[in-house]
């Protein structure tokens, strides 16, 4: 990156001299190769990971709401800190769903800083596993726009919720039948909509591993999270939680993305809540090579700063288990 900044310049330096002949183009063609020879290399390195790295939004949630940044200026943060994916969250740009230019902008924005579009996490537009069939068939209808919208990004899939209410055998039912219906729609524009453990069944491994098996559509699947398996919560906390390692193991076979939680770490830069390596060989087990995203959700230390140390931690994980998974 420096040393095209300095081709850059010197391009800058020469017309200002008044060099604009051969100079110039021959600095222009060197710049151009150079970027190509760095994208070749970029690609090729990316090629032979066992796993790349992608960063959500949401760790950036608190500057996002304090408007010390915007959606636009995540790609661009994303690439400041040395990672190459972006994970959407919709309420950062809620209205901008169907605004055409907006997007292009956004795409624009990826492609300059050479950044890929991964995901898209949706919240908000309503219970996929609504009893009421209006409603499921409207919370279907909402998530449209976001498939399209992910579609148009380049990204692979769209995160969303299994709300629903009712027993554990109702509401399997009821997600089944409203994620069978997105799922539909997905399939026809080539986006995958896939559901995050997000608390309730949904956190319970075995029950959104049965929902999967219900709708049974190669585009509908799971991003699982390594923190989100609380069931039922209470004033005090969680009152009910699920084994996220047996939650993760259970939910691999339908993973199209990986949610990397992390809230605090130790001295040696491990998170204290997960054990990375292990979690990690879990995900790798199962044959998964895709991206696995930050998501830092910690108090203890800046959000950036939580970012950075996710970031190192995956890393670390990724060459001492590449060996075993190369």
């Amino acid at each position: 990156m420096r040393r095209r900044i300095f081709i850059k310049q010197s391009v800058a330096i020469s017309a200002g001299f008044g060099l604009v002949g051969f100079g110039c183009n021959s600095a222009t063609q060197s710049n151009a190769a150079e970027e190509q020879a760095d994208s070749t290399a970029m690609a090729s390195s990316s090629k032979d990971l066992i796993y790349k790295i992608s960063l959500a939004e949401w760790s950036f949630h608190k500057a996002l709401f304090a408007n010390k940044m915007n959606n636009l200026d995540f790609p661009r943060k994303t690439r400041e800190l040395g990672i190459e994916g972006v994970e959407y969250v919709n309420q950062f740009f809620k209205d901008k769903a169907k605004d055409t230019q907006y997007l292009a902008e956004l795409k624009n924005i990826c492609n300059s800083e050479g950044v890929t579009s991964v995901l898209i996490m949706c919240d908000g537009e309503g219970e996929l596993g609504n009893p009421d069939e209006a409603a499921r068939k409207q919370a279907v209808e909402n998530h449209y726009q976001w498939v399209d919208a992910a579609k148009y990004l380049g990204c692979h899939s769209i995160r969303v919720n299994a709300q629903s209410q009712g027993s554990y055998e109702e509401q399997q039912k009821l997600a089944a039948d409203g994620l069978s219906k997105l799922g539909e729609y997905g399939s026809q524009q080539g986006i995958n909509v896939i559901v995050e453990n997000h608390g309730g069944y949904s956190s319970d491994g075995e029950w959104l591993a049965g929902v999967m098996k219900m709708v049974n559509n190669p585009r509908v699947g799971t991003l699982p999270d390594f923190g989100n398996f609380c069931i039922e919560r209470s004033q005090d906390g969680c009152k009910e939680e699920y084994d996220r390692y047996k939650g993760v193991k259970e939910l691999m076979p339908y993973a199209k993305g990986v949610s990397a939680k992390t809230h605090e770490f130790n001295d040696q830069g491990d998170e204290t809540h997960t054990d990375f390596e292990k979690m990690m060989k879990i995900v790798l087990d199962a044959g998964y090579r895709g991206f696995v995203g930050i998501e830092y959700e910690g108090s203890g230390m800046e959000e950036e700063a939580g970012v950075v140390a996710t970031k190192k931690l995956l890393e670390r994980m990724r060459e001492k288990l590449s060996s075993q998974y190369s």
